[in-house]
């Protein structure tokens, strides 16, 4: 995830799904459904009614893994190899490009699962799709950490604080395993899906493109410390986000829908 769009489309990426799953509680606990099994309407028996019933989450998933790794390539110079033969020597090229194409990888195959599970199987093994998702959870933390070795500064800083929204994150993607319909926790994975994905966005602004137009130094104590401060924004923000997402789901599924 190096380079501004290498952290904006991932932060993306994250975001829509916390938000996606925002929406699918909100609409749980409104209308008392389970919340990985909404209830399903009768669709038309025309030409394009299985296209109707198809869930499309994990296409999604698929259709975005593909995208960040061809944005990953592009920004590749020369040949992408992972090991280089140079005076009978040994070393290895492109590590944390590797190591990107390995998250991308687990986010693939989440989709895959995601896809089989939900349109291909005779009855939807939810287990199986929340075992792939917490399987990639549990290989971007130790990524995330190796990512920091040549950090420093507000770099490090805002990376530190990526590393602890996504140990959360998979907290709450392993406790799911043995709790799956207990709404609080899809309550937190929503909020740190959107928390992770806001937080890399704004990462890559700092880096990369700051918006007053002046780089952040990483040797002024003020700048680290308002990284930090910028974080606890960010968490204040999510959670007026995931109020609002309520609030409109209320008005839409009792008033409008």
């Amino acid at each position: 995830m190096g380079g501004f769009e290498g952290h904006l489309y991932p932060g993306l990426s994250l975001f829509f799904y916390g938000l996606y799953h925002a929406r699918l509680v909100s609409r749980a606990l409104i209308c008392n459904y389970p919340v990985q099994y909404l209830p399903s309407y009768p669709w038309s028996k025309g030409r394009w009614a299985r296209l109707q019933q198809v869930c499309y989450v994990g296409l999604v998933k698929i259709l975005s893994a593909f995208i960040l790794a061809a944005q990953e390539l592009h920004n590749i110079q020369g040949q992408f190899v992972l090991i280089s033969k140079i005076y009978h020597q040994r070393n290895f090229l492109y590590r944390k490009q590797w190591q990107h194409f390995t998250l991308y990888m687990a986010f693939f195959l989440s989709g895959c699962v995601d896809v089989v599970s939900q349109n291909l199987l005779p009855q939807r093994c939810a287990a199986l799709e929340q075992g792939a998702q917490a399987l990639g959870m549990f290989l971007f933390l130790p990524l995330m950490v190796s990512h920091m070795q040549d950090s420093e500064g507000v770099e490090l800083q805002s990376h530190v604080l990526l590393t602890q929204a996504i140990l959360l994150l998979a907290l709450v993607v392993i406790a799911e395993l043995w709790a799956p319909d207990m709404l609080q926790l899809w309550v937190m994975k929503a909020f740190f899906y959107m928390l992770t994905g806001s937080w890399l966005i704004q990462i890559g602004f700092m880096l990369y493109k700051p918006i007053s137009g002046y780089k952040w130094m990483d040797d002024d104590e003020n700048d680290i410390i308002f990284v930090t401060t910028f974080f606890c924004w960010h968490v204040a923000f999510i959670a007026m986000l995931m109020i609002w997402v309520y609030g409109f789901s209320v008005v839409w599924y009792c008033y409008i829908c």
